[in-house]
């Protein structure tokens, strides 16, 4: 299991967030920014239009949002328009879901009729160089549909880019090339309660159309005609929702229609897998969707009265700040970042040994060659890395209200214990056929050093004490303490 969350240590003790307007959460359905609220959405698309532009609705109802992982509230240099860091599904003004409706058995797909006119959705299966079948596609008056991809051209609502890690990212540097499908999948939500959204690989063109070629992954039996795109859309929904309780679960690739199987051995595997006929393609709250180069966070609208709102969590942060801790060497008080407040100064900024979890401001004691990845702590005379801490800004990927007490490694983005060890614990797909556990905040991949436990070192203040106690450390991280 990799060992990364981090519990922070040592602080002393000297007296007693989203990135949109539709974030603003209260954990009562009828306040009136409470996601389900209607004086909420009315609020926020009048002030704040969402980036899903096309036919929504004036009353503004809230089907979930998608979060990419990798980013703590915002792109770098990117966000705008549909190119964003979170995309909010909106009930549009008039439905425009499409559902299977009939099939075609031509020699040709671009000489069939449903293919040909552009007021029709249709699916091409290229068999061989003679045969091909044309599922032809017609309104559904019950769903909407949301388009995701790589592309900006119109049909697509959410425009996805490669994710980086941020301690790879060149700003001023774009992509030459994509694993991610221009038109990679699409989403189709019930408009009417309980809203279930379910996910389907690929997505149609400006044309309206979905090509899948002779060499892609495809099968035709009797009735069933259905189909894999090069690189697949991958999905994992945890077990017990999205809550403290949440374990990872497991990963299965959606096919064009919408069936579930199991991963192929590597991303383009021409042969199809076992279809799992006990699952489907519903997106629950914290379902995962991997592109092949961007991976997506699912939070419904229901899911997110348990998140923190931007207010609740900024005072867990005040909190915090309000009984000055201090650096046990320079003796600084040290102040942890929030929305409301501008970045301390370096004299202020927190730091963390990520070997043994004890806090302290910048400085010198134990440095060597200016190399901050091989210092001495002076509290216990572990050798660790010296980093930076950050909050965690996202709210979007917190299992819980908790405060930000733990930390990743070895990146320092600090998020509630439960979410930390939660996404410890998720193995995001990686390359063609590798996983690896990764920060949600900034996409680093995470360590696995073993994990340590380190004691408190001075007196802290009872009313702080009670704010962070019994956090105890498990397998899978590093405990910080305050």
């Amino acid at each position: 299991m990799l060992d990364c969350p981090v519990r922070l240590v040592g602080y002393r003790c000297e007296s007693p967030f989203k990135e949109t307007s539709s974030d603003k959460r209260s954990h009562h359905p009828h306040h009136p920014h409470h996601p389900m609220s209607k004086q909420h959405y009315t609020d926020a698309c009048s002030s704040h239009p969402s980036p899903s532009v096309a036919g929504r609705s004036t009353d503004c109802d809230d089907y979930g949002e998608l979060v990419v992982l990798g980013y703590n509230g915002h792109l770098i240099n990117y966000e705008k328009g549909r190119k964003r860091s979170k995309f909010v599904l909106l009930k549009r003004a008039a439905a425009n879901g499409v559902k299977p409706y009939k099939k075609h058995v031509v020699k040709n797909p671009q000489n069939s009729k449903a293919v040909q006119d552009s007021a029709l959705h249709s699916v091409s299966y290229t068999m061989s160089r003679n045969q091909a079948v044309v599922v032809e596609y017609k309104s559904d008056p019950d769903t909407d549909m949301f388009q995701i991809g790589r592309s900006g051209e119109s049909p697509i609502d959410f425009i996805v880019m490669d994710t980086v890690p941020a301690n790879q990212r060149r700003y001023s540097e774009e992509f030459t090339q994509s694993t991610i499908s221009r038109f990679a999948c699409r989403i189709l939500v019930e408009r009417n309660p309980p809203y279930t959204a379910r996910i389907f690989a690929a997505g149609f063109d400006g044309a309206r159309n979905i090509f899948l070629g002779e060499k892609a992954v495809k099968w035709h039996s009797g009735e069933e005609i259905d189909g894999l795109t090069t690189n697949g859309v991958f999905i994992m929904s945890p077990t017990d929702g999205f809550t403290p309780a949440s374990k990872p679960g497991t990963w299965y690739e959606v096919s064009v229609g919408g069936g579930i199987y199991t991963a192929r051995n590597s991303r383009a595997d021409p042969l199809k897998s076992h279809q799992m006929l006990n699952a489907d393609n519903v997106l629950h709250d914290g379902t995962l969707i991997d592109l092949c180069g961007v991976t997506l966070l699912w939070r419904s609208a229901s899911g997110l009265h348990a998140s923190p709102n931007e207010q609740e969590f900024n005072n867990l942060v005040e909190g915090i700040n309000a009984c000055r801790p201090q650096c046990p060497v320079g003796l600084t008080t040290l102040v942890l970042p929030s929305k409301s407040h501008a970045s301390p100064g370096l004299d202020k900024q927190p730091f963390v040994y990520i070997k043994c979890g004890h806090v302290h401001g910048r400085h010198t004691w134990g440095q060597k060659d200016d190399d901050d990845d091989k210092r001495t702590c002076p509290l216990c005379l572990k050798e660790s890395p010296f980093i930076k801490l950050e909050i965690g800004f996202e709210l979007s990927f917190y299992v819980d209200a908790g405060p930000p007490t733990y930390c990743f490694s070895p990146c320092g983005h600090m998020a509630s214990e439960n979410t930390v060890k939660y996404w410890a614990e998720v193995l995001i797909p990686h390359a063609s056929n590798e996983f690896h556990a990764i920060c949600p905040f900034c996409a680093i991949p995470l360590d696995n050093p073993g994990y340590s436990v380190s004691t408190t070192h001075s007196i802290l203040d009872k009313s702080l004490f009670s704010l962070f106690q019994g956090h105890i450390c498990t397998v899978g991280g590093l405990l910080l303490s305050l």
